[in-house]
């Protein structure tokens, strides 16, 4: 039998956002390691395949020509959520910063939008990670189904979770919270047929 680590007779030691860093100073975590924290567990990323690369270079190249300088783009960077997460989602955008974060990582407050790309990972973002980022308060966060070709759109963050989620088709458009002005279509971050 096997217990849930949320049983209440299991007590589970988190890390923090300072264990995490302390462990890949001492080299506990190779700098190849490609691991992430959130909620205070080590989560193991999946290996990047080719639908994955080509959806974030999409998104990279149309996100720089509509927003330019408006704001900083980062991809697969650490967000630092709370003192037990700092997950490195697939593109983080977030407020321009003249030291561009060399004295720290954007909080949420930093954040204007965060996007997880899908091949494998679907079910993680979507039930994991999309809780996570709304209990820390991003404003929205977007998950790419490139195999359904899919834009699940997570707005208006809680405690139990985000308030509002629409799932889009290749044929919808889209604009940010935080940019109206910029309107993409489904079609233009999924890959070609």
């Amino acid at each position: 039998m096997m217990l849930s680590i949320n049983s209440p007779t299991v007590a589970v030691r988190r890390l923090s956002v300072q264990d995490y860093h302390q462990m890949a100073e001492s080299g506990i975590l190779q700098p190849d390691e490609r691991v992430e924290l959130l909620e205070g567990q080590m989560i193991q990323m999946a290996a990047k395949g080719t639908a994955h690369s080509a959806a974030v270079t999409r998104i990279e190249r149309l996100l720089r020509h509509r927003l330019g300088n408006q704001v900083l783009l980062r991809f697969q960077d650490p967000v630092r959520l709370n003192d037990y997460s700092e997950p490195e989602p697939d593109v983080a955008v977030v407020q321009p910063n003249t030291m561009l974060y060399e004295d720290h990582h954007p909080t949420p407050s930093e954040v204007f939008l965060l996007i997880e790309v899908s091949d494998t990972t679907l079910k993680f973002d979507r039930e994991v990670k999309a809780p996570a980022y709304a209990r820390a308060g991003i404003a929205e966060y977007w998950v790419l189904d490139v195999n359904g070709r899919k834009l699940h759109v997570y707005r208006m963050p809680g405690t139990d979770g985000y308030q509002s989620e629409a799932i889009l088709s290749e044929a919808l458009t889209i604009a940010p919270l935080a940019f109206p002005d910029c309107v993409i279509a489904v079609r233009e971050l999924v890959r070609s047929r």
